[in-house]
């Protein structure tokens, strides 16, 4: 491992990445199975990005997202999304105090569940969207503003939202406009046989004990720094940005686009799929993005940002499918 343009020296890179594996290795001894999952939330978290993530329910999202908080040592509030929920009670409300010495009235700002450092949004889809707007607005701004007045949010702050796939009614999805503002797209599907075993027969006898503290808040923040340093090439860069403008069915030269493409990402999502892939090159000890980083992150990063039209729904082809082709069509200068 060479030293970075940046003057990061080999000594503290060396610690930072030992400190991912360390982190790994203590949500590895609580969430069984699940690596690619668990791989991607810490690569989100080290890009400083918000996570969406779906599944149905049981596969042990919640813990999911309490061990990475216990492991990196942040605070973690969790809010259940439901229909009568309002904006002030994620982002907080103000209240009127008297003092009891000089009676003295006074309106003061009562901090919401968002102010913490790690916030699961159970089933976001189930809030209206005056409440999905609230705290996409603070997952944007990293703040609130309330009553003229701005506060800002801890740091880090990581969101993870999640989406149950198989029951639709009575929910309010996500504008598209809104998905854009989360990093990933991390989809949870069922463990295999052994880990399914493995997963009763842990969680049916003492239970699961908690996640050991394996980084710092410090720590973290020096992680996502460096991440912003990790090098990408020109022509890696001007790849990333190929794939993505190749997504728009208006410009797209991959027939799959085209045929099953209703609306492809916009600008933000290449700056998401740089950031992605320089915090799994970092995961991965190396200081500089490969082509590999880029296609591993190609799907969590466009998966909510590109839409399939009616053809594609009625052909049955996902959009993993469509992005498969047009990684195949689009290739490094």
């Amino acid at each position: 491992m060479t030293v970075s343009e940046s003057g990061w020296n080999e000594t503290e890179i060396a610690a930072l990445t030992a400190s991912v594996d360390a982190l790994m290795d203590s949500m590895g001894k609580v969430i069984i199975g699940q690596k690619d999952v668990v791989e991607s939330l810490v690569i989100c978290l080290l890009a400083g990005g918000h996570a969406l993530v779906e599944g149905v329910p049981g596969l042990g999202k919640t813990l999911l997202v309490k061990s990475l908080a216990q492991a990196t040592s942040m605070q973690f509030r969790r809010v259940q999304f439901t229909p009568d929920l309002m904006p002030s009670d994620i982002v907080g409300t103000e209240i009127l105090e008297e003092d009891t010495a000089t009676r003295k009235r006074e309106f003061r700002f009562q901090e919401g569940p968002v102010f913490t450092q790690v916030l699961l949004a159970d089933e976001i889809n189930r809030a209206p969207p005056k409440t999905q707007s609230a705290l996409l607005e603070a997952m944007q701004e990293r703040a609130v503003t309330f009553a003229g007045q701005t506060h800002a949010l801890p740091k880090p702050f990581f969101v993870l939202a999640t989406q149950n796939p198989i029951e639709q009614a009575g929910t309010y999805p996500l504008p598209e406009a809104q998905l854009d503002r989360f990093l990933l797209r991390i989809d949870v599907g069922y463990p295999s046989e052994d880990e399914e075993i493995a997963m009763v027969s842990a969680t049916t006898h003492a239970g699961l004990s908690d996640a050991a503290a394996a980084m710092d808040v410090g720590t973290l923040l020096r992680l996502q720094a460096l991440v912003r340093e990790i090098q990408i090439g020109d022509h890696l860069l001007r790849y990333a940005t190929r794939l993505v403008r190749a997504t728009r069915p208006a410009e797209s030269t991959v027939s799959a686009v085209q045929k099953h493409i209703g609306w492809g990402a916009g600008p933000r999502a290449g700056q998401a799929l740089v950031l992605a892939s320089k915090a799994r090159a970092l995961m991965h000890k190396r200081l500089a993005v490969t082509r590999e980083d880029i296609a591993a992150m190609l799907l969590p990063v466009l998966a909510h940002r590109v839409l399939r039209n009616f053809e594609a729904e009625a052909d049955g082809v996902s959009i993993a499918d469509v992005l498969a082709a047009l990684r195949e069509q689009i290739r490094p200068e």
